[in-house]
């Protein structure tokens, strides 16, 4: 399967709402699906209410260029094969001029700083060999999941009311128990893999419009293991939404 963009999926949310005739609903969006909301929000903010992004905010939905965790280096590539993409196809001299143009001045230089700051994060590489992956098969069907990685976009301006509720830091493996040595390395270790909290900082500056809510310790899927305080700020979010 191919063609899984942001927009294009963003594109389907908004069909969706014109077969159902409905005028500026608030959309609600978990996970990945904070790639659509942002979608819509950036290019149809007449069409909305608003967007509430549950565990939703990450590189996808919002694009910081300072934190470089997560998905980021998804979002950085598909950036960088676009613009290659155009270089490839451009049909005259202005067209590669400005691709060009792009590259050098924007997309290689923050490439290579989002590449630098990754390999940074990485484990340094053990001496023991490793085993060597046996190879994939020829025609081994392709993954939705991988088809969504490769559609994610870069969004910095969302100008719609937002609520983002992020799981910062997220809950702590079972193993930790109530050690407070093991959830705080628990918590290092969150950070470390996905920048949330870092995330969550950056969403709230960089988008004036979104009220930014930090549950500490909640799960990934925060409407289950924090679902009052959810419910208790989407309806104090949409109690505050002009008439």
């Amino acid at each position: 399967m191919t063609g899984y963009s942001a927009d294009r999926l963003g594109d389907d949310v908004v069909a969706v709402l014109d077969a159902l005739h409905l005028a500026k609903p608030i959309l609600v969006g978990h996970s990945i699906a904070g790639q659509e909301l942002s979608s819509i929000g950036s290019r149809f903010p007449q069409r909305i209410a608003g967007l509430v992004y549950l565990d939703a905010g990450y590189s996808y939905a919002y694009y910081d260029g300072t934190v470089v965790k997560g998905m980021s280096l998804n979002v950085d590539l598909n950036e960088l094969q676009r613009k290659l993409d155009q270089l490839k196809s451009a049909s005259t001299p202005e067209d590669l001029s400005s691709v060009i143009r792009d590259l050098l001045k924007t997309e290689l230089p923050n490439f290579t700083q989002t590449l630098v700051a990754r390999q940074r994060d990485l484990p340094a590489p053990s001496a023991a060999p490793r085993a060597a992956k046996p190879p994939a098969p020829v025609q081994a069907p392709p993954r939705l999941d991988e088809d969504i990685l490769a559609g994610m976009q870069r969004y910095t301006k969302i100008p719609v009311p937002i609520l983002a509720i992020f799981a910062a830091p997220h809950e702590p493996p079972p193993s930790t128990g109530t050690d407070p040595a093991a959830i705080a390395a628990a918590d290092a270790a969150d950070e470390a893999a996905g920048g949330v909290r870092a995330q969550a900082d950056a969403f709230e500056k960089g988008v004036p419009s979104a009220r930014v809510v930090r549950l500490p310790h909640a799960s990934h899927i925060v409407y289950r293991s924090n679902e009052a305080d959810v419910l208790r700020e989407m309806n104090a979010f949409i109690g505050g939404l002009p008439p």
